[in-house]
Order: structure tokens, then C-alpha cells, then sequence
């Protein structure tokens, strides 16, 4: 397999290491940073597919490579599917992952109905094409914090079928089974196609 570089349209230093850990070693990531990117991407649309898309083409348009960006939203059901798009800057535009988790837990307080599930949406942009490749996981909001890994909403999500948060589970096993993770090997099933 001849080596690639694809830019991962974010400076999230997590999402970086938890993707290209399932990447095979042919395939190496740049961040924005590897790419001298200083500005903040554009997220200004009203879905988390239309997030992805807006990001990866701000790359594409403004430095010419090859990318990919996702977009990730936690739904809520009994929220109308709140934070939703809104999830990285739910309690602000302070974007601080703390603040967010109390506002979500408070807005629960009273409700019993706690499932929700998290969607990651990866936009390609390859040789002049674009992809769009979509992960969901289906899952509860716990009543509090558990464990202290992982990172965003981690420590209050448990999946379906396991009774440890995302923060809790080893990330072998979250990548496994997560969103992100599954949008990710839909997307490394159309690099491993490029020859």
C-alpha cells in the first residue's frame, strides 16, 4: 500500500489519536495544525451533516488537500433531540465540556425518559468527490459523572447493552462500538479502496 496523508479537519488532539488508531498504518493524519490552519472552521449550519460538510469544503476551498471532517451531536429524545448540533456549545460559546454535562443533567432532573443516542457524520473530500459516512449509538444519559475517561459527553452516555459510560469503557471497545468509530470504518472501507 502506497503511504497517504489526509487532513482531519480538527486540532481535537482526542479525536486525532482515537482515529488514527484504527487506521491502517499506510494512512497518516494531518490536523489542522500540520497544516498551518489557524482559524476556527465555520459551523454555522443547522445539522450535524451540514457541519461536516462546511468544514471539510472550507479545507478543500482554502488549502487545496484532500479531508475529512466530522461533526458529532448528542440527541436527546426527551429534548427534541437537544444539544443536538448544538452539543460542543450547549451551556456557551465557551464550548467548556463541564458546563455542558451540569446543563444537560439539570435539564434531566425530573425525567425518567433518558435515552438518547450519539451521531458522528464524516464528510470526505477526495479527488474531487465528496462522501458523507454516518455512525449512531444508541444509548442512556446516567443521572451523574462515571469514570474519567474518554472526553465531551463520555462520562454520563452508556451505550445500550453495557452498564459502563463511554468514560468507562476501554477505547478499543468504544471505537468498537461508538459513532464516531463506526463512521470511521465506513470511511477507512473507501480509503482501503484507493490504490
Amino acid at each position: 500500500m502506497k503511504p497517504i496523508s489526509i487532513v482531519f479537519a480538527t486540532n481535537n488532539s482526542n479525536k486525532i489519536e482515537e482515529v488514527q488508531a484504527q487506521l491502517p498504518s499506510h494512512i497518516k493524519l494531518l490536523s489542522l495544525e500540520d497544516i498551518g490552519c489557524q482559524v476556527d472552521l465555520p459551523e454555522t449550519q443547522l445539522t450535524i451533516m451540514g457541519n461536516a460538510i462546511q468544514k471539510a469544503t472550507y479545507i478543500k476551498e482554502n488549502f487545496n488537500m484532500d479531508c475529512f471532517a466530522d461533526d458529532t451531536g448528542l440527541e436527546v429524545y426527551s429534548l427534541d433531540g437537544a444539544p443536538g448540533v448544538y452539543s460542543a456549545r450547549y451551556a456557551g460559546p465557551q464550548k467548556n465540556t463541564i458546563d455542558n454535562i451540569n446543563k444537560l443533567l439539570t435539564r434531566l432532573k425530573d425525567t425518567k425518559e433518558r435515552s438518547a443516542q450519539f451521531k458522528t457524520v464524516i464528510a470526505l473530500h477526495w479527488k474531487g468527490q465528496l462522501s458523507i459516512f454516518e455512525g449512531l449509538c444508541e444509548g442512556q444519559i446516567t443521572t451523574q459523572c462515571q469514570g474519567t475517561g474518554g472526553f465531551g459527553y463520555d462520562p454520563i452516555f452508556r451505550p445500550l447493552g453495557y452498564n459502563q459510560t463511554f468514560a468507562e469503557i476501554e477505547r478499543v471497545e468504544k471505537n468498537r462500538i461508538g459513532h464516531r468509530g463506526k463512521a470511521v470504518e465506513q470511511l477507512i472501507s473507501f480509503l482501503n479502496t484507493i490504490k
